[in-house]
């Protein structure tokens, strides 16, 4: 087939975020299918996909050219920018010729955003080229150009000095763009530039702008402008392309330029002058900073010796291996590492974490593969003992299959950037760099995307996306969707405009949405970054770590090595447990792992707040095994989870001696006992590979993999060599081929013993922790997890449980965070985080914990107003703390406090400004004579109380506004939110009866366009949410507002662990319990109250009876029953507790 006569020299890709619509593979098969034999892409201001690009190139035969469009900041009449102001930017395209070429661009390219950023652009002064422009190509003149700009603007003198500049700066190696998308000013600049072109001597070339593959795609890359824009379809000011901006053929081209073939012959020209492409490179690996003259090999042997021995000293060998399995161990690792060239390595991971502990920074165990090497352990890398716990060298390291080495290392999440920004100055500035990752336009958001530019109604968009399942773990494309869902099917063929909005949505699919930082990688050089890889930054702030350009694949095939630093905020809720137990009362990497409290504990299935182990299947499965050692609690890790999950009745049944063990063969006992005959590891596979077929661990290694990949050549090359080494070690074929069809089954989904037994180890630490010292515990998890008030009331019930007192917020007591204290009666409690209320900042607190430190607790409400200034008092936070109850302590009035806000706040601002002023000096201090007076108003009634309570805290913490009808919820046989997983899982018959207060509602239209609604309620257990269909709704709308306190009867499942409960029948709970109520018990605080109490039971009669507790003379107290009898509701009962001299109303 002959080649093409044109070749595209400006294509935008995927990459050119939400502008281009090509993607990288597909720009190559368009190329192909044109019989063009090379292809540019040239993204705006980014060389996110050159590397990604030259391979797909590569491999489909085309030559790929290499090039960005760089943003060019426009200058003053002096030549400069006017400092501080963002000004728009021009655009040059650039093309790389050779490696110099390349390394030129990657650097201009970093340069622009690293140092170049102002807002969201970046773009390099003209006078940044100089010097940078050897191997590159440069293509100006187009109408998005600075030349373009100034011929549409009539300014030739400053055109013609441009073009001069330009010239000097890419001497020989400059081209003028023309372009014919049928745009205006293409055509009013088109003459002048051809006239330049000529006059200067400069060659023409033609370009098409390709922002997207096909014509018939155009409306759908219009509709991903409008996303860019945040734009309505219809908006008459949006930027828009023309139908002309897709991948025309050759023929195309010379036809839009028959008149100037000679701009469509030098595409050739160029395409021929440019001869790079970006290749991989195998890992480099920077150089370890300590060494002091010694090569990385001894560095790495004598901190491992040294390591080693610091080990057994300290007494963390196991006592059943003997020291020279250690050493034979460590001898051998040492070798393999020196072999494989992973040393510096070692020593560099080994260097960071050392400082992170040197600095108190936490570290976890070290998880994955990683943890089953005993020189990571001797350096502190890890918290593992290799040998004790069975794990295996070559998952981590495999000299068979040599692959870089992944240590995945956990840090306390608070204290994560300290340890980068040691790396950072340790390493240098400019070799350190975070991980740039891409979103996508994934199946719902891209719906809800172009629905949105559509103008399309919400409710109608969110019912189309509701269709589309949604599972994070993997993700469901919307044709497979279209596919797989019938309703979705059937709205698609019904209804124009949905067919529409889908049929947009699938072109757009899988496009780039936008750049962010992965969250945990960070990648270390051995020179200047941007001299191996082109970097980002997606903000002008200079301090801010840099980002490569490279996505996590591509990073690694450009030679760089990778470096997990992952922020795990058990670590931090560890930590904080440890601070508040004390440091010389706990030591937690020296806790004993058979600690019997711990155990106990889990046996019990008490497990909320464990690391791993607080979900309610995994609580349930605690119970039923029974844990009694830190092996049950690795094999847990790893079996909960789909696939192993279906063995696990199985070893609890051999674990309890139910059922007995099946080893498979008598040679595979040892490995299998630990785990009652169940293979749980991928680590077991690779053990019977070698003690049955006489695998190495190397090729057993190999072997999991293989298994795991399913292919069925290497599984029948696979079984050949498994089934003939057994039967050199004497086992039937049969039996063989049997064990190779479980193993085989199993590698499929087994787990990494290295990566299980660590995060079981962070388990048990947190359940040794709950078990031992729960107070600090809980204080710590609470305040790591301040800002989610449904954690925070699971953990009040939690305390509550534990009947560990949770005392309330108090502005004299409590501190930012959640704190230990020791309550009147000598027991500890936690008390209340003053910023964990709603509207409230920590550091506002923190500056009111310090005043309070500092000067003493407050005296009054003014005295609080004095001494905190506007950072800390203004009126939405004083009312967030009233609301709370913070201030109980200085007016148990808080409707009186809540009146007082707006006054206290303005004489709080008001003495402040004296001060500053210095008006106290001159007039003496009349702070106490300015003091407004607290407004004369009773105080909430309790329930209002209690909503009030509600929207500030998140859940009700001083009681809740069932608790007035407890006695009758018994008596109605309701269930609590808190047993309904477990009443469901041993399976229920009937209907479940529930009460709640209602705290909200959410509405939403069915495909069928029946209204449903989704009911989230409290009792005073927990939370439970109802799904409450038309019928019911239409009916009981009125009564599932929030507040309202309501009688539910509903049929329940369980959908894995969560609980689904369908409503059939709701009621108003004060009338369900108006004739439950056995009656009331009144204490009165002062006989005044009577009066006013014989008035609100006036004409109440019912069948529940009455009885007053009245304060006597000589201190006592005597009951009476009122003659009679009456009707009981909920309301009656918060009247009657609002009533002045009425101390407390309870139910009887």
């Amino acid at each position: 087939m002959a080649i093409a006569d044109f070749i595209h020299l400006k294509v935008r890709s995927a990459y050119s975020l939400t502008e281009g619509a090509n993607k990288v593979d597909a720009i190559v098969s368009l190329a192909k299918a044109n019989a063009m034999p090379a292809v540019a892409v040239t993204d705006r201001n980014n060389l996110f996909g050159a590397l990604e690009f030259s391979q797909y190139a590569a491999k489909g035969g085309i030559q790929p050219i290499t090039g960005c469009e760089l943003g060019i900041r426009r200058e003053d009449g002096t030549g400069n920018s006017p400092p501080g102001k963002i000004v728009p930017a021009d655009w040059l395209t650039l093309l790389v010729q050779n490696e110099t070429g390349y390394r030129n661009l990657m650097r201009l390219v970093s340069r622009a955003h690293l140092e170049f950023k102002a807002g969201s652009l970046s773009a390099l002064p003209l006078s940044e080229l100089e010097g940078n422009t050897e191997g590159l190509l440069g293509l100006a003149g187009y109408a998005g150009s600075a030349l373009g700009r100034l011929l549409l603007a009539g300014q030739m003198p400053a055109a013609t000095h441009l073009l001069e500049r330009l010239q000097s700066l890419f001497d020989g190696r400059l081209y003028l763009e023309l372009q014919r998308h049928g745009e205006d000013a293409e055509r009013r600049i088109e003459p002048a530039l051809i006239d330049l072109a000529y006059q200067r001597g400069v060659p023409l070339v033609a370009t098409n702008d390709v922002h997207y593959p096909k014509a018939e795609m155009y409306e759908a890359h219009d509709v991903l402008l409008c996303i860019e824009q945040g734009a309505h379809i219809e908006d008459p000011n949006r930027r828009r392309l023309t139908p002309e901006h897709y991948f025309k053929s050759a023929a195309e081209m010379r036809e839009v330029f028959a008149d100037l073939p000679e701009a469509c012959d030098n595409t050739l020209t160029i395409a021929r002058r440019c001869a790079y492409m970006p290749a991989p490179r195998k890992p480099i690996l920077p150089r370890y900073t300590k060494l002091a003259g010694r090569a990385e090999k001894e560095a790495l042997q004598e901190m491992a010796e040294t390591g080693l021995m610091a080990l057994k000293e300290g007494g963390r060998l196991s006592p059943d291996i003997e020291f020279k399995a250690y050493q034979d161990r460590l001898s051998y690792e040492l070798d393999m590492i020196e072999k494989m060239g992973f040393s510096g390595y070692f020593l560099i991971v080994a260097d960071f974490i050392q400082w992170a502990k040197d600095h108190s920074i936490p570290v976890g165990p070290g998880r994955g593969s990683g943890a089953g090497s005993l020189v990571a352990w001797s350096l502190k890398i890890t918290d593992l003992d290799p040998l004790r716990w069975g794990l295996i060298f070559e998952r981590f390291l495999n000299p068979e299959r040599v692959s870089m080495p992944d240590f995945d290392i956990d840090f306390c999440q608070d204290k994560r950037d300290q340890v980068i920004r040691y790396v950072r100055d340790e390493y240098g500035h400019d070799r350190v760099a975070a991980i740039i990752t891409f979103g996508k336009l994934q199946a719902r958001a891209v719906l809800r995307d172009v629905g949105r530019v559509l103008g399309m109604p919400y409710g109608q968009v969110d019912r189309i996306c509701k269709l589309v399942p949604n599972n994070p773990a993997k993700p469901v494309t919307l044709a497979q969707a279209l596919e797989g869902e019938q309703l979705l099917k059937e709205q698609y063929a019904a209804d124009e405009e949905i067919k529409r909005l889908i049929d947009l949505a699938l072109q757009l699919e899988g496009l780039y949405r936008n750049a962010s930082t992965h969250a945990a990688g960070v990648v270390i050089g051995d020179r200047p970054l941007d001299e191996l890889v082109p970097l980002y930054r997606d903000t002008d702030n200079k301090e801010s770590l840099p980002a490569t350009q490279f996505n996590m694949k591509w990073v690694e095939t450009a030679g760089l090595v990778k470096f997990d630093f992952l922020g795990l905020k058990t670590l931090t809720v560890i930590e904080k447990a440890c601070e508040l137990v004390g440091r010389d009362r706990i030591d937690v990497a020296k806790i004993p792992l058979d600690d019997e409290p711990t155990f106990k504990m889990l046996a019990k299935g008490d497990a909320y707040g464990v690391f791993q182990m607080e979900g309610s299947g995994m609580r349930d499965i605690l119970a039923k095994l029974k844990p009694n050692r830190f092996e049950d609690l690795i094999a847990l890790v790893a079996l909960y989870r789909p696939g192993p999950m279906d063995d696990i009745p199985t070893y609890i049944s051999v674990k309890n001696g139910q059922e007995k063990p099946d080893y498979l063969h008598p040679s595979l006992k040892p490995i299998l006992e630990e785990t009652y005959g169940i293979m749980v590891y991928q680590e077991q596979v690779m053990q019977i590979a070698r003690v049955l077929s006489g695998y190495s661990l190397g090729g057993a290694d190999l072997l999991r993999r293989a298994m795991g990949k399913k292919i069925q050549s290497e599984m029948d090359a696979q079984r050949a060599l498994f089934v003939e080494g057994a039967r050199k070690n004497e086992v039937e074929e049969a039996r063989a081929s049997m064990i190779f069809d479980k193993v085989a089954k199993f590698a499929g989904y087994g787990f990494n013993k290295c990566h299980s037994a660590p995060y079981a180890l962070v388990a048990y630490q947190t359940a040794y922790l709950k078990a031992n010292h729960p107070v600090e515990f809980f204080a710590a998890s609470m305040t790591l997890d301040m800002g989610n008030a449904d954690k925070l009331g699971n953990f009040r019930r939690e305390l509550e449980r534990l009947q560990i007192p949770l005392l309330p917020p108090d502005i004299n007591k409590s501190m930012a965070e959640f704190a230990v204290e020791r309550t009147d009666d000598g027991k500890l409690g936690v008390r209340y985080a003053l910023a964990a209320i709603k509207g409230v900042g920590r550091d506002a607190m923190n500056r009111l914990a310090e005043e309070r430190a500092a000067n003493g607790l407050f005296k009054d409400l003014f005295d609080v107003a004095e001494r905190l200034d506007q950072r800390v008092i203004n009126k939405r936070l004083l009312e967030s703390l009233v609301k709370a109850g913070a201030f109980d302590s200085l007016n148990r009035n808080r409707a009186q406090t809540f009146g007082a806000v707006e006054a206290l706040s303005r004489h709080s601002q008001a003495t402040h400004e004296a001060r500053g002023s210095d008006q106290n000096s001159l007039f003496g201090d009349d702070t106490a004579q300015r003091r407004p007076p607290l407004p004369k108003v009773p105080d909430w009634a309790p329930m209002e109380r209690l909503q009030n309570e509600f929207a500030a805290i998140g859940f009700y913490l001083s009681s809740h506004p069932l608790a007035a009808y407890e006695r009758s919820l018994e008596r109605l046989r309701v269930i609590r939110a808190a047993d309904l997983a477990a009443l469901l899982t041993r399976g229920v018959a009937g209907r479940i009866k529930l009460a709640g207060t209602v705290i909200d509602r959410q509405e939403r239209t069915s495909a069928k366009g029946n209204r449903f609604a989704f009911v989230q309620c409290s009792d005073q257990s927990g939370a439970f949410e109802l799904t409450v269909f038309s019928e019911l709704l239409g009916s009981k709308r009125d009564l599932l507002e929030a507040g309202q306190a309501i009688l539910v009867s509903a049929d329940g499942r369980l959908d894995g662990e969560q609980v689904k409960l369908t409503a059939q029948t709701v009621e108003k709970l004060e009338d369900a319990v108006a004739n439950a109520a056995a009656g009331l018990r009144i204490e009165l605080s002062d006989p005044t109250a009577l009066e006013p109490l014989r008035k609100a039971l006036e004409g109440k009669r019912g069948r529940s009876r009455v009885t007053l507790v009245v304060p006597m003379p000589d201190d006592g107290e005597a009951e009476v029953t009122l003659p009679g009898s009456y009707s009981i509701a909920a309301g009656l009962r918060d009247t009657i507790g609002g009533l002045p001299g009425i101390a407390q109303v309870e139910e009887i």
